[in-house]
């Protein structure tokens, strides 16, 4: 009994393993113009397919390093000056606010921002605002505050000369 358990145990595990195994290129696809395998979790553009690799290989962490606009960066920080930061990580991207009240305003707001591309563009930026009752703000409020991103970080980037 002891040992049927233990193999149903096993078997479960070795079940989960290959599964996970299954979702590790997701976003996989043919480039046209060179032949090979493009991925689209990459920034670089083509990945290689490396022959050789074990089971364990999914395990290890991964090598793409996501790298962030340092304009967009900077200006978000300029932009929302007004809201305190409670975490900005520059490897990842990520800048969380907590409530602060924009000048001349009533009303209470915090900000998630998330930087996901080298490029200068807009969809390199997402913003989150959210009112002080948790609630999400304004489509075309949200959208004024990128826009703002937006502005800055070019005016940023003719500013260091690099048109």
């Amino acid at each position: 009994m002891i040992f049927s358990r233990l193999r149903n145990t096993l078997l479960v595990l070795a079940g989960l393993v290959v599964l996970g195994a299954c979702g590790q290129n997701q976003n996989i696809a043919l480039d046209p113009n060179t032949g090979q395998v493009a991925s689209g979790r990459e920034s670089s553009g083509a990945a290689r397919v490396q022959s050789g690799g074990s089971l364990f290989d999914i395990f290890k962490g991964g090598s793409g390093e996501v790298k962030v606009n340092r304009f967009l960066w900077t200006a978000s920080l300029e932009v929302l000056n007004f809201l305190p930061i409670e975490s900005a990580d520059p490897f990842t991207g990520v800048i969380s606010t907590g409530y602060g009240r924009p000048p001349g305003g009533g009303r209470a707001y915090r900000a998630t921002v998330l930087i996901s591309d080298p490029a200068l563009d807009a969809r390199s930026l997402n913003v989150a605002l959210q009112t002080s009752g948790g609630v999400p703000v304004a489509a075309g409020t949200q959208r004024a505050v990128e826009d703002a991103i937006l502005n800055r970080a070019r005016q940023l980037r003719i500013q260091a000369g690099r048109y």
